[in-house]
């Protein structure tokens, strides 16, 4: 029982990582605003989702390598 609520929990933190990755990529594919203040700011935020989608990538990684311990 136990252990098929952890292998549950990380499939769920596995659908939140995947979809916040997706959501980050979709922002890039998004482009620059045609206003310039508007792409200041996305310019600003770059950097920061950069790091976003690092940290879930990596975290991802350790989700990915500990399901495979439930096979």
């Amino acid at each position: 029982m136990v252990r098929t609520d952890k292998m549950q929990e990380l499939l769920s933190r596995r659908d939140e990582l995947v979809a916040r990755l997706e959501s980050i990529e979709k922002d890039y594919r998004g482009g620059l605003d045609a206003n310039s203040k508007e792409r200041a700011v996305q310019l600003e935020n770059a950097e920061v989702l950069d790091g976003i989608a690092r940290a879930a990538a990596d975290e991802l990684d350790q989700v990915e390598d500990r399901l495979t311990h439930f096979a």
